[in-house]
């Protein structure tokens, strides 16, 4: 399984801009593709001064010449004296710096580019991009993040800026700076009317999640408004899972949910649902958990643990009749939910909405009784009915509601 890091790499890489000297990564491009050979007929033009001695140093420097270099490095600085002349020294210095591989004078030849203010700031953050792609090549980690900055800096709303940034912290070991900064690209693409790549949003979340911090579930969320493919679902709600881990409050809720999105990935979480169902007495939702787990070959009917938990549920998965009788003898809050909870598990999801909203009118924690009206009603069928309950569900069923409501705006 790939690392968050190496899937932000990937992403990366995919759209990056190329390193200043054919550096490896992001990605590979030849030294002479920021070569300049002559003033262009147009643009910024070297003084009638400084122009012979700035093409002499070019020619010294294009073929290998190094015994002639100094001295005509010496005349073209002497002759340079406007801000078109610093801008041509500076380039073809770069020119050659690229030829060395010599990171270090790319470093300070690109900073004088950036200083006579001839380039557009556009052209200067892709200058700063690349040279920084080349730091991050060699694992320079502190020189490619300055310069990544510097180019984000100039280029506040491109969003490529900040990837950069976040590959860095990410190679840097600083996943939560990482997870940070690939929020703030995927809002700024959001802003611009464009869509980040799921790459990037599953890398966010992974980091986020790997970095311990608050916003995990958050991040996982977004990915999955964006992108609401199974895999986003196996993984945005296993961080859910993980970062809540032993809620009991809400395993039936989560449960659900991942049996409508094929997001039960092991044995256990079949096993589990189908246990506290048996202990809310909720026998026709415990025996369609087991059934799903050993359809999808998660369950095995030989293991000890799951012949125990068939047994528990064998005759006991109520009828119609029982449940009639059962929401007629209901009379406290719980016993109203907990009816709904079988109407549910029987597939009768109009019923179990009718309870769960007598459930609430009798006084059950409206934040428990909303989310499973709302869980109710999206199999029904009632998109607007579905939203309304679950956005009025608050506090620590709050983020499960919210995963819940991305389902119904998803589906149907």
């Amino acid at each position: 399984m790939k690392t968050s890091a190496a899937i932000l790499a990937a992403a990366i890489a995919s759209v990056s801009t190329p390193a200043l000297a054919g550096q490896t990564a992001p990605a590979a491009a030849p030294a002479a593709q920021l070569a300049v050979t002559q003033p262009a007929p147009t643009g910024p033009q070297p003084s009638a001064k400084a122009a012979p001695a700035i093409l002499a140093l070019q020619s010294a420097i294009n073929s290998h010449d190094t015994a002639t270099i100094p001295a005509k490095l010496a005349a073209a600085q002497a002759a340079a004296s406007t801000a078109a002349d610093k801008y041509w020294l500076a380039r073809v210095q770069l020119n050659g710096a690229i030829a060395a591989n010599d990171l270090s004078a790319a470093q300070t030849h690109v900073d004088e580019i950036a200083a006579t203010n001839i380039l557009p700031t556009s052209e200067v953050a892709d200058l700063y991009g690349k040279l920084g792609g080349s730091f991050l090549a060699t694992k320079q980690y502190d020189r490619a993040l300055g310069d990544f900055q510097k180019a984000s800096a100039l280029a506040p709303n491109d969003p490529h800026a900040i990837m950069l940034i976040a590959q860095t912290r990410a190679d840097q070991g600083n996943k939560a700076e990482a997870a940070s900064s690939l929020q703030r690209a995927i809002s700024l693409s959001k802003a611009s009317g464009a869509k980040a790549s799921e790459n990037i949003y599953q890398a966010a979340a992974g980091l986020a999640y790997e970095a311990k911090l608050p916003t995990a579930v958050a991040f996982a969320r977004d990915w999955l408004e964006a992108y609401p493919s199974d895999n986003a679902w196996r993984n945005a709600l296993g961080i859910y899972r993980n970062v809540n881990n032993g809620d009991r409050d809400n395993l039936v809720d989560i449960s659900r949910l991942s049996m409508l999105t094929n997001a039960m990935q092991t044995p256990n979480d079949y096993e589990a649902f189908a246990a506290q169902a048996i202990d809310e007495r909720n026998f026709g939702e415990a025996k369609a958990a087991i059934d799903a787990g050993l359809a999808a070959g998660k369950l095995k009917a030989s293991d000890s643990g799951v012949k125990e938990l068939i047994a528990a549920t064998k005759g006991q998965v109520p009828t119609d009749a029982s449940l009639a009788a059962a929401e007629k003898a209901a009379s406290i809050p719980t016993a109203y939910l907990r009816v709904g909870d079988r109407y549910y598990a029987a597939g009768n999801y109009s019923k179990a909405a009718a309870l769960y909203r007598q459930a609430i009118a009798k006084g059950v924690d409206s934040n428990l009784g909303n989310l499973r009206l709302g869980e109710a009603l999206a199999r029904a069928g009632d998109k607007a009915g579905a939203t309304a309950a679950l956005s009025a569900v608050s506090g620590s069923r709050s983020d499960l509601a919210k995963f819940w409501l991305v389902y119904v705006q998803t589906h149907g």
